[in-house]
């Protein structure tokens, strides 16, 4: 039976709201951080931890209670942390002011995909020098022209000045052998979630790369700690998750393992504020912040219209009515890409074990018959 507007955008939301509850209760990263995370990583007007304040701690923990005693699903029990959230809150998550930054001056990435060409722009427009290594040298001349394509655009909207382009341009060097790497600073590495070939990469850099170097992974599911063990510097090893397309998107995830050195992760810190980025941390699980809280309101979603309680349209304008999200679940889950939404979901199951996790039939089902979004020109909807 289908439910009221606002019932039906609460019922996706609360729960949403108690996740990221748990995340914070856990220390697992600051309310500040939390908040950040969805705001810059999903263009949301206000972070859940501020939500909760507004709606008032004690109506969200009502809610969950009502839920949780019709559910029984764990994920509704509302988390013992609404009974403080309205008290003033410590944001500690040991901000290691004591550590001093390491000095950072020239850059490398590794790869040539529309991330890690992202990466390269993001940090030659920031001035600084980027030598980049791809497999191929037509892959390396096209982050060149895919680069030059983009300032190329900025240019003609008057947004920037044709030197400045040329000298963002000069900070450029390609190269097809990772040996380039050997006097850089900071490595970034933006190749495929594959753990066999970052391992391979990693073992590599760590050979090739001076004393000092940071070695800093995008990736978004593998374990960060594993990369830093197969290397003789794990205190160097950070995880730095940009959001595409990175020259456009605010947000990094910073991700500190059990060994990531304290000045490491201050350094990172800086460097992604002096490239105009918000930096978060987070702790190495999967999901970090933004995955692990979007990608189950997400998959409720589908569950929520699976039983009958809205239509596709009927759940995505309850969303943007009723919380002023950029877009409802269903167009986000298209824009996404179903095939990268259900590999997500089937990561966060697999490291948090929750039996609400399992991804909704209807992901699997569009997944398997090749309807993967806006990418395939069919998914919840037909483009």
């Amino acid at each position: 039976m289908a439910m009221d507007s606002r019932a039906l955008a609460d019922s996706l939301v609360y729960p949403y709201l108690n996740h990221a509850a748990s995340m914070y209760e856990e220390r697992y990263a600051t309310a500040t951080d939390i908040d950040n995370g969805m705001r810059f990583g999903c263009g949301l007007p206000v972070g859940p931890l501020a939500l909760i304040e507004q709606i008032g701690a004690e109506q969200v923990r009502d809610a969950l209670a009502a839920t949780y005693a019709e559910s029984g699903d764990p994920l509704h029990q509302p988390r013992p942390v609404f009974d403080t959230l309205g008290e003033a809150q410590s944001d500690e998550a040991g901000t290691d002011e004591a550590a001093t930054p390491r000095t950072i001056e020239t850059v490398g990435v590794v790869g040539s995909g529309t991330m890690a060409t992202g990466i390269v722009e993001v940090f030659a427009k920031a001035g600084y020098p980027v030598t980049y290594v791809a497999r191929t040298q037509d892959k390396v001349d096209g982050v060149y022209a895919a680069i030059e394509k983009s300032l190329a655009k900025a240019v003609s909207r008057g947004k920037m000045e044709q030197g400045d382009a040329d000298a963002v341009l000069g900070r450029l060097t390609g190269a097809t052998e990772r040996e380039a790497l050997g006097d850089v600073d900071l490595v970034v590495e933006a190749i495929a979630e594959d753990l066999e070939i970052k391992t391979e990469l990693y073992k590599d850099l760590d050979r090739i790369c001076k004393p000092g170097a940071i070695l800093a992974t995008t990736t978004s599911s593998l374990s960060i700690t594993d990369l830093g063990r197969v290397t003789s510097r794990p205190q160097d090893v950070v995880g730095m998750h940009f959001f595409n397309p990175a020259p456009i998107m605010k947000l990094v995830e910073v991700i500190h393992t059990e060994d990531t050195g304290a000045d490491v992760l201050a350094t990172v810190m800086d460097l992604c504020a002096s490239v105009g980025k918000v930096a978060v941390r987070c702790g190495d699980r999967s999901g970090f912040i933004v995955n692990a809280l979007l990608f189950p309101y997400l998959n409720d979603a589908i569950k929520a219209h699976e039983a009958g309680l809205g239509t596709i349209d009927e759940i995505d304008e309850a969303i943007k009515e009723h919380y002023s999200y950029p877009m409802g679940p269903f167009a986000l889950l298209d824009v996404v890409g179903l095939d990268v939404s259900l590999a997500i979901q089937e990561e966060l199951k697999a490291e948090f074990g929750h039996e609400g996790f399992t991804p909704a039939p209807t992901l699997v089902e569009l997944v398997e018959a090749g309807k993967l979004g806006r990418k395939t020109g069919e998914g919840f909807r037909t483009y």
